[in-house]
């Protein structure tokens, strides 16, 4: 079987290019809806204060700066923070809710923990990167990896201690090659502000979201009520945008990833049959895991990141509209791209 993928040499180069104007666009589009949001809510007050005033003169008031945009800018200035504590704390937040330690070749407990460092390192001089990402292990049974980051220098891998232990050294080699392609493509970056900053909007909303359902029952402005139902509709809404979001996080950058990883490997076998054993040990243990995956909190923040999608598995139930779009291409194509058929031996 060639070992070649059929997607050919990958143009990181030019991957990167898009990744980063991609980022721009997520980005902008993130402090948009947080302006358009403000500008809501402030229309929303000015009504309650000037009843007798058409609502479109509110707002073009708002626009024109005649009336100050309080809650826009408020608004703003929380997408600014937003931005930054994401960019700052960007491992903290993708690793929310589990239970994780940074293994450094002073601390490594194991084994087992110092061959994952030297995979790490190995993989890290074979891809060209200039910086050694921070490795952590993220105490669960369940297989799964994630990369990410804003750039190389940034730039962490997570590992679950039950792929760390599950898989070969050649496959543990073949799966830190694919996430160490996406810190290659600086897609981490695009990941962490669609998923992070896409779930912030949701959070944000959901504050002006029951203040209007309340307000609404005690306010008789008929104007006020109105933009009442605006933000609650929104509520419903917006999650589709989020969606969007998300899915401008093209199948193709898990493909480039396995790509990366049979370019740095020089061999599709060993990518190929870790895919097949993640897919195996979720399918074996699916009750076990799926309790696993809900008890874990903020799970939704890391669910584009990881090499396996367990919702798109049917280990991790569908819980909101999101989930059933899935920013990942399935086992069963990821093999073909790399030249096996799903089910060969």
């Amino acid at each position: 079987m060639n070992a070649l993928n059929p997607l050919g040499t990958a143009d990181w180069r030019r991957t990167l290019r898009i990744n980063n104007r991609r980022t721009f666009f997520v980005i902008t589009i993130f402090f948009l809806i947080y302006i358009a949001l403000g500008l809501l809510v402030d229309t929303y007050i000015d009504s309650g204060k000037y009843p007798q005033v058409p609502l479109s003169d509110i707002f073009t008031g708002l626009v024109t700066l005649q009336l100050f945009p309080l809650a826009t800018c408020v608004m703003f200035c929380v997408a600014a923070v937003s931005l930054f504590v994401t960019f700052t704390f960007h491992d903290q937040l993708m690793l929310l809710g589990t239970d994780y330690h940074e293994v450094t070749p002073e601390n490594a407990k194991s084994l087992e923990e110092k061959q994952l460092y030297n995979v790490v390192e190995e993989m890290k001089i074979a891809a060209g990167l200039k910086f050694m990402p921070k490795v952590y292990i993220i105490d669960a049974d369940y297989m799964n990896a994630f990369a990410s980051g804003y750039s190389e220098k940034s730039a962490m891998v997570a590992i679950t201690r039950g792929l760390m232990q599950k898989l070969n050294r050649a496959e543990l080699q073949a799966v830190m090659a694919h996430e160490l392609s996406h810190i290659r493509h600086l897609d981490i970056k695009l990941t962490l502000m669609a998923s992070v900053l896409a779930n912030l909007i949701i959070i944000i909303l959901d504050i002006f979201f029951y203040n209007a359902m309340f307000s609404s029952r005690s306010d008789d402005n008929r104007s006020r009520n109105g933009l009442a139902v605006v933000i609650i509709i929104l509520r419903y809404l917006l999650p589709i945008i989020n969606i969007l979001l998300l899915l401008y996080l093209s199948r193709t950058r898990e493909y480039m990833a396995d790509a990366g990883s049979v370019e740095l490997m020089r061999d599709n076998h060993p990518l190929a049959s870790a895919l097949l054993k993640i897919q195996q040990d979720h399918t074996d243990n699916q009750d076990a895991y799926s309790a696993a995956y809900q008890q874990t909190p903020h799970e939704n923040v890391r669910r584009e990141a990881y090499i396996f999608d367990p919702v798109q598995a049917g280990i991790e139930p569908i819980r909101s509209l999101s989930d059933a779009f899935s920013t990942h291409p399935n086992i069963k194509d990821r093999l073909a791209a790399l030249g096996f058929k799903y089910g060969d031996k």
